[in-house]
């Protein structure tokens, strides 16, 4: 059995909260993210896209805004979640994951998000794409006033 998946997380930015942290590489920006966790926009969305593609319910059920879960570190959120995939017999097959932001730039930073990410999930170089992109200065996003990550992902049954 194939199923697909699809996640998105979006956060605030602030002048108070946490440091920007994406695919648990921490990125040096001079605004912080609003957030009850560590704020990191790609691990949320890869765990949304996961208990979506098991018919789970949506993240906040399992992590909710809590002192359990303040300040909790998003790459335990995901390895949780895996948990629950291979608790059902399933595998990951790839993961396409998108971040929206204006800044800051991501280039020197996305090979490291990769292989942080790839090697979490277990997975070859080729069965993960990681891009960056604005927003065209239209909406919060846009705006630089927050920042966005959607993830599509593909499981199939052991």
């Amino acid at each position: 059995m194939i199923k697909v998946g699809f996640g998105r997380d979006i956060h605030a930015f602030s002048d108070e909260g946490r440091d920007l942290i994406i695919g648990g590489i921490k990125i040096p920006f001079e605004k912080k993210v609003l957030a009850n966790s560590d704020g990191d926009v790609l691990f949320h969305a890869l765990a949304e896209a996961l208990l979506g593609s098991l018919g789970m319910f949506d993240l906040g059920t399992y992590f909710p805004e809590t002192k359990e879960c303040e300040n909790m570190d998003s790459s335990l959120i995901v390895k949780k979640v895996l948990s629950f995939m291979h608790e059902k017999k399933f595998h990951l097959v790839n993961v396409d994951i998108s971040l929206i932001l204006e800044k800051p730039r991501l280039k020197d930073y996305i090979l490291k998000i990769k292989n942080n990410v790839k090697n979490i999930l277990n997975l070859d170089d080729e069965c993960v794409s990681i891009k960056a992109q604005t927003n065209e200065k239209m909406d919060s996003v846009g705006k630089n006033l927050a920042i966005e990550s959607c993830c599509a992902l593909l499981i199939e049954s052991d």
